[in-house]
């Protein structure tokens, strides 16, 4: 994305890393800058469209085509109202016909195709269903709710983990600092030999090292704040499936069925008897990776002489 330009000032990322691209309902992009420049009072028209734009409904560019944040931006705004399931309608041809319509509005929009015809559709299926797309937003908003609960306590444990694990590192850091202090004085002040108080701390290290990992202990959550209790995010992790090793691979040569042809030379006859001289040789590369032309000349031999008795 070092190509990615600001169609306004020219400003690339490759000459400015910080540049942030930033899109607005019509799909068109502009940097930060030339935004905070061209939309000072709050409001303005993109210089591309001259269609009015708000300043607080830009946001950052996530992708390098502005069309595919233009679309993203419409089919949330158009899926607010066309929020029907499955369940609302008679049969599933219904509710295809259903989705095949929204994919037509918002592209449309997204084309700019029969913009006005095509809000007007909107209104009118807003009006006609007024009182069913209030009842699934309530519901979709519990279940977004309930699905943020979830987040935040994921979250809540993922931040224990974490604050556990820094403790137990920085617990072994000093135990090490402790440990080589103890060693440094010990050296200066004891009257052994310094031999064997090295080979007692080495060994003392690597039983150290030996003992097992205190796995950090979080408290499981299993239900939410009003108290209803759910399984799915706060069981844990799964354990690893276990899989049974077969026999291990043992390799057994080709069985060659006779009567198929004349047999091929041997190794030893492909050398003496000269049909290497029709064969490149190899070079010194290809000796040291292992390769020999006996081998491929064999190989070719044998397709020869496969299959000349065959009749069919």
């Amino acid at each position: 994305m070092d190509d990615q330009a600001c169609p306004r000032c020219k400003t690339t990322k490759y000459r400015n890393p910080s540049l942030k691209l930033m899109v607005n309902v019509c799909g068109h992009a502009l940097c930060e800058s030339c935004v905070d420049l061209l939309f000072l009072k709050g409001s303005g028209s993109c210089p591309d469209c001259n269609v009015p734009l708000r300043r607080s409904n830009f946001r950052v560019q996530l992708f390098e085509d502005s069309m595919v944040e233009k679309e993203i931006d419409i089919r949330k705004r158009v899926l607010k109202d066309y929020n029907k399931k499955e369940e609302d309608f008679a049969s599933l041809r219904e509710y295809n016909d259903y989705l095949e319509e929204i994919e037509t509005i918002i592209f449309n929009l997204t084309n700019n195709i029969d913009v006005v015809g095509t809000n007007k559709r909107i209104e009118q299926y807003k009006k006609e269903n007024k009182e069913l797309i209030n009842k699934n937003k309530a519901k979709i908003g519990r279940e977004e709710l309930e699905l943020e609960e979830i987040l935040e306590i994921e979250k809540q444990m993922e931040e224990l983990k974490r604050s556990e694990i820094l403790r137990l590192e920085q617990e072994a850091k000093k135990a090490k600092i402790r440990e080589k202090e103890a060693l440094i004085d010990e050296l200066m002040f004891a009257d052994g030999d310094a031999k064997d108080i090295l080979n007692t701390f080495a060994q003392n290290v690597i039983a150290n090292k030996q003992e097992a990992e205190v796995v950090p202990i979080v408290p499981k959550v299993s239900h939410f704040s009003s108290g209803v209790k759910f399984t799915r995010g706060a069981s844990g992790q799964q354990p690893l499936p276990t899989f049974e090793e077969g026999p291990l691979y043992k390799y057994e040569a080709p069985v060659i069925p006779d009567g198929c042809g004349p047999d091929a030379p041997t190794i030893q006859e492909i050398v003496t008897g000269g049909y290497l001289q029709h064969v490149r040789a190899e070079n010194e590369a290809e000796k040291a990776g292992g390769y020999s032309s006996t081998l491929p000349c064999l190989r070719a031999l044998q397709d020869a002489l496969a299959g000349l008795y065959h009749a069919s």
